[in-house]
């Protein structure tokens, strides 16, 4: 393709056939990051041998038809020099290009992302509608979620937190545009934020001990409850073993007794019966009374042992 019989394509003859491909790339690159590196490394690996030359617009140009920048030109010159990709950076670079820059510095092809680029400068729709018309446009892709616009709009929404940052840095209000006033207020927001930060940490401080506290209250009922059934149930067996052994006690010390007392009465029994031939009563009686009475108090004393053999148990 020729453009007033010079030929402007993209085609290499090969007479410049071991030449590196010359890839021109340019913007305004204001607070350069990696979305620019992005689309600058593109470009640089668009051919196997590629020379790429970066052009950056001056502080004049940019701020007439795009508006006012945070990096100076030289600022953002100097970031465009230490990036790894670039191999020659153009300043004052023209804000819609030409055929005669492009002849100038002998490019082969111009690299940007492929969306039209609205000419503020009157001169068309598209900044590179030229380049595009001639076959020398090389499409990159843009890196979403990553825009000088997206910076700018960070630290204004949080205006107020980095001028306090600053301010803490040891910057005056004077340097930072901000009235005496306006810093007085914006130190008292800061430290109440700071003490709903404190009272915050400290909710979920306590919300996580009265959590564990529950968590070992839970556990400790349970034990609790094992306890007490463990100790009812050795206490049932200890006093049944007791009321056990306090009435086989007492029935050996009331056999004991009738053992000795039907010895006694043997005894005498057999003295009485020399002794006392007139009288009227037979011995058999006296027996008889007595062993009722004595067959009594075992009795009663068996019913004091149940008895507290109960109240034990209870």
């Amino acid at each position: 393709m020729s453009v007033n019989g010079d030929k402007v394509s993209g085609e290499r003859t090969n007479s410049d056939s071991d030449r590196p491909v010359r890839v021109y790339a340019d913007g305004i690159y204001d607070l350069f990051h990696f979305g620019h590196a992005r689309a600058i490394e593109q470009a640089k690996k668009s051919f196997p041998n590629t020379y790429l030359l970066v052009g950056c617009c001056n502080d004049e140009i940019t701020n007439k038809f795009k508006g006012k920048t945070v990096m100076t030109e030289s600022e953002r010159y100097e970031s465009l020099r230490h990036c790894k990709w670039v191999d020659e950076v153009i300043p004052d670079a023209p804000w819609v290009l030409t055929k005669e820059f492009l002849d100038k510095h002998k490019i082969d092809y111009v690299a940007h992302d492929a969306l039209p680029y609205a000419d503020a400068s009157g001169a068309g729709n598209d900044v590179y509608e030229f380049v595009k018309s001639i076959g020398k446009f090389k499409e990159t892709k843009r890196t979403e979620g990553i825009s000088t616009s997206d910076i700018i709009m960070r630290i204004v929404k949080d205006y107020n937190q980095y001028v306090l940052r600053n301010l803490d840095r040891g910057y005056s209000r004077e340097e930072l545009g901000v009235s005496f006033v306006k810093e007085k207020r914006l130190r008292v927001n800061m430290r109440l934020k700071k003490l709903q930060e404190k009272v915050k940490e400290q909710q979920e401080k306590i919300q996580t001990v009265a959590k564990t506290a529950g968590m070992h209250h839970n556990e400790w009922v349970e034990n609790a409850d094992r306890w007490v059934a463990g100790f009812l149930e050795m206490f049932e067996e200890g006093c049944h073993k007791m009321g056990t052994a306090i009435r086989d006690g007492i029935q050996q010390r009331l056999l004991r007794q009738e053992s000795e007392e039907n010895r006694r009465m043997l005894q005498n029994g057999l003295t009485n019966g020399d002794d006392d031939d007139n009288d009227n009563e037979p011995i058999s009686s006296d027996n008889e009374f007595g062993g009722e009475e004595k067959h009594n108090d075992d009795e009663d004393c068996l019913n004091v042992s149940n008895k507290v053999v109960e109240i034990v148990k209870k």
